[in-house]
């Protein structure tokens, strides 16, 4: 059995028909985790969905923000931007049958045996694993008991340091902020979510991205994640990105976990640029 990792699909079905195609992935036999924000902005969201879904249990999705973005639109009061591309999936025969599913995923997944943990976009420093896996089952028990009040209240960028006393929707739109959105820290370990650039280009001085806090506290397991397209393809010790910016005309990444040292598989994007 092969396990493999994929990135930031966004409705891009073609590339991904083409990726399993070249890791020769069978779901009889292998597994396939993916990062977060399968749907939006690429062409083909509602294909998406439903080929993902009917790799059945040999396919692990951690929900990403356009995922939740999506069930917002669907179950919620939030409406659809210039730039989303989920009318079809709203308009869809099957679309209560893909939402449940959807709903039904995890926030974040692990592999004790492996020593590995996935979420779509980070950690901050102040949780420790087992503090990280609370907080995600603490959102998803929230988004599973009551979809349509969570994702009402949910956006927002406050508060942005983690606090063991927040309550209430203080604390569940932290968690979510740091599962699907995070990228940037300042220096006192405050979520900057509003810088979204290349660590290779001009940044404050004063932020660093997550991964690199100093004293994190969830180091010892490597983390798998997405949401970060100008930050491209990274694999070293600590962590894992697989979000190459297939949706913005670069690559669709793949990686096999289950093998050290594993060169990833990318198929290129089969349009300049999908929105």
């Amino acid at each position: 059995m092969a396990l493999y990792a994929v990135g930031d699909v966004q409705g891009c079905d073609a590339e991904l028909g083409t990726l399993l195609s070249a890791l020769k992935f069978s779901p009889d036999r292998d597994c396939i985790w993916f990062v977060g924000d399968l749907v939006n902005r690429g062409p083909d969201s509602l294909k998406v969905l439903r080929r993902i879904r009917a790799l059945g249990d040999a396919a692990v999705v951690t929900l990403g923000n356009h995922d939740l973005h999506l069930m917002a639109v669907a179950l919620g009061g939030a409406r659809l931007r210039d730039d989303d591309t989920l009318a079809e999936v709203l308009t869809a025969p099957d679309r209560a049958v893909l939402l449940e599913w959807l709903c039904s995923r995890p926030m974040m997944h692990e592999d004790p045996s492996l020593k590995l943990c996935m979420v779509h976009a980070g950690l901050p420093p102040q949780w420790d694993l087992p503090l990280a896996r609370d907080c995600a089952n603490e959102l998803e028990r929230a988004l599973r008991r009551d979809p349509v009040k969570l994702l009402d209240r949910l956006y927002g960028d406050q508060p942005d340091r983690w606090d063991d006393a927040l309550q209430g929707e203080d604390r569940l739109r932290f968690i979510a902020n740091c599962l699907t959105r995070l990228r940037y820290l300042d220096a006192e370990g405050r979520l900057a979510l509003r810088a979204k650039g290349s660590p290779k280009k001009a940044q404050s001085k004063s932020l660093v991205p997550w991964f690199e806090a100093p004293a994190a506290r969830w180091r010892g397991t490597r983390i798998v994640f997405g949401h970060w397209s100008t930050l491209g393809f990274l694999n070293n010790g600590d962590v894992t990105g697989l979000d190459t910016g297939c949706v913005w005309g670069d690559r669709l990444t793949a990686l096999r976990l289950d093998v050290p040292d594993a060169a990833p598989v990318q198929v290129a994007c089969g349009l300049p640029k999908y929105a």
